[in-house]
């Protein structure tokens, strides 16, 4: 799995860890079940410190993407490949309505106005 941050990104560098996660699994880089490598060896490739890529690896199991398993590792999930496709669009979804003056909360009605 290669995975890359961006210098120039704003985002916290966890943020910017979780990203290049899910989108090595959205790219088909890594399949649901497949073992992630150890936190300090995707430290060491990204150049950041092991607790930034932890805090990553957290949050994309509290979003449902990995599983950590005592023994076994950190996995991709099941079907963690369309979930973190659809996190990903929310994602971008949000900052163009930023980007173009709107908030979370008019979003969220608009999408209420969808349905």
């Amino acid at each position: 799995m290669l995975l890359r941050l961006d210098t120039t990104d704003s985002r916290p560098l966890h943020e910017q860890v979780a990203g290049a996660i899910r989108r090595a699994i959205a790219e088909g880089e890594c399949a649901p079940g497949d073992r992630l490598p150890p936190a300090r060896d995707l430290s060491r490739a990204l150049g950041v410190n092991a607790n930034t890529v932890l805090r990553g690896l957290r949050a994309l199991r509290d979003e449902g993407v990995l599983e950590f398993r005592r023994g076994r590792g950190v996995t991709v999930a099941q079907a963690a490949d369309q979930r973190a496709q659809l996190l990903e669009r929310a994602r971008q979804l949000v900052a163009d309505a930023a980007h173009l003056g709107y908030s979370k909360n008019d979003l969220i009605e608009m999408l209420r106005g969808l349905s």
